[in-house]
């Protein structure tokens, strides 16, 4: 499964082990116990990677292979692509921006694109220092 966590200045991506119906239901139960709102709907969460990143083609097969339709991705100019997942949308409320995009697709597919997420990261980090 796939975790994208929204704060008010950035987000995360994490690789859970967890199924999402058992990360779902531990959330639910956590909102009860504390007494805080839930909404969860389907939505999407989209994020950029540079083109360049080595095992971009290798994502783009990926896509191309899983036929559910929960990833697509699109240039946006010519250093940067779109990364569109379909998925289910945490959050106090549901026009709130802060929250949690859970998706899942194949173990190999999460995997990868997590990787090629902290690699874009890495690089991001080198070059603003």
């Amino acid at each position: 499964m796939l975790k994208l966590t929204y704060t008010e200045s950035s987000f995360d991506l994490e690789c859970l082990t967890l199924s999402l119906e058992e990360w779902v239901a531990q959330r639910v139960i956590l909102a009860l116990r504390v007494g805080q709102s839930l909404c969860i709907e389907p939505s999407t969460a989209s994020f950029l990677l540079p083109v360049d990143l080595p095992g971009v083609e290798i994502l783009r097969s990926e896509v191309k292979r899983d036929d559910r339709e929960i990833i697509a991705l699109c240039a946006c100019d010519a250093e940067y692509m779109e990364v569109t997942l379909r998925g289910s949308w945490l959050s106090v409320s549901s026009k709130d921006s802060v929250g949690v995009f859970v998706t899942t697709m194949s173990d190999r597919a999460e995997f990868f694109l997590h990787k090629l997420w902290q690699e874009a990261q890495s690089c991001a980090s080198v070059m603003s220092e």
